[in-house]
């Protein structure tokens, strides 16, 4: 399998406290990598890096095999799309934030595409309720379902299900993995980086599992071997459920 993302040597410092320190990381096309680690461990600033919102301290990142630059250009940007813990959704219906996406594209949903959305969703009832109304689990299901209808190259997931009920967690999980099937068996699907505390969501979601600890790269596996063979004893103790930490911070 290629790989969509190449980092090297890639760090992020902030006041002078470096968070990220990754010798080498490849994220493989088509793949769905869970990043696991405890709070601080560095996930949500590698989704910075990976959405291009931030540029590194240091280091290499490499996108579909080009060095990432200052000025990255617009439609290398939307390749890549975030859904965020917290969904930030305009203050208009659940039909114009499904929507919202594809207009400053300049493109339509077809009101049959439209409909099948909602009915996936489980929102077709509410299609013309103010976003402010709903849920978190429904919010959270229009955050996806705007990122998905973009059909990006990538889909950066950062807790997206988190304080969900069990329901919403499945809906949206189940979004996901349909996203990631094209109709063309022969083109590689949606590549997935989801950021998750849950090592349950992260069995069922995962190919492959990067470990984070305070700002490294401490293991990464195919996700079958993460979880029934760590290799390192961090790795071993955050499956336990312990709290896992290093003495040394980064510098």
């Amino acid at each position: 399998m290629s790989s969509i993302y190449y980092l090297t040597d890639l760090q992020q410092t902030y006041n002078g406290r470096r968070v990220l320190d990754i010798d080498r990381l490849e994220i493989g096309r088509g793949e769905a990598l869970a990043v696991l680690g405890p709070s601080g461990a560095g996930k949500s600033t590698l989704l910075r890096l990976l959405n291009f919102l931030e540029r590194p301290s240091g280091g290499t990142l490499t996108f579909d095999g080009r060095a990432v630059a200052d000025e990255w250009p617009l439609e290398q940007r939307r390749r890549v799309t975030t859904v965020f813990q917290r969904p930030a959704l305009l203050h208009r219906s659940v039909v114009a934030n499904l929507t919202y996406g594809l207009r400053l594209r300049g493109k339509k949903l077809a009101a049959a595409e439209r409909d099948a959305w909602l009915d996936r969703l489980g929102l077709a009832h509410l299609a013309g309720q103010s976003a402010p109304r709903l849920s978190a689990g429904e919010a959270q299901r229009v955050a996806l379902a705007r990122a998905l209808v973009l059909q990006p190259d990538v889909l950066l997931l950062d807790e997206p299900s988190a304080n969900l009920d069990p329901y919403n967690i499945g809906l949206i999980e189940r979004l996901v993995a349909e996203a990631r099937r094209r109709d063309d068996p022969a083109a590689t699907g949606m590549t997935i980086v989801w950021v998750t505390h849950d090592i349950f969501q992260a069995r069922r979601v995962a190919d492959r599992v990067a470990f984070l600890l305070n700002g490294r790269l401490v293991e990464e596996a195919d996700a079958a071997t993460f979880f029934t063979a760590p290799a390192t004893p961090q790795a071993e103790a955050f499956l336990r459920g312990e709290l896992v930490y290093e003495e040394k911070m980064l510098q």
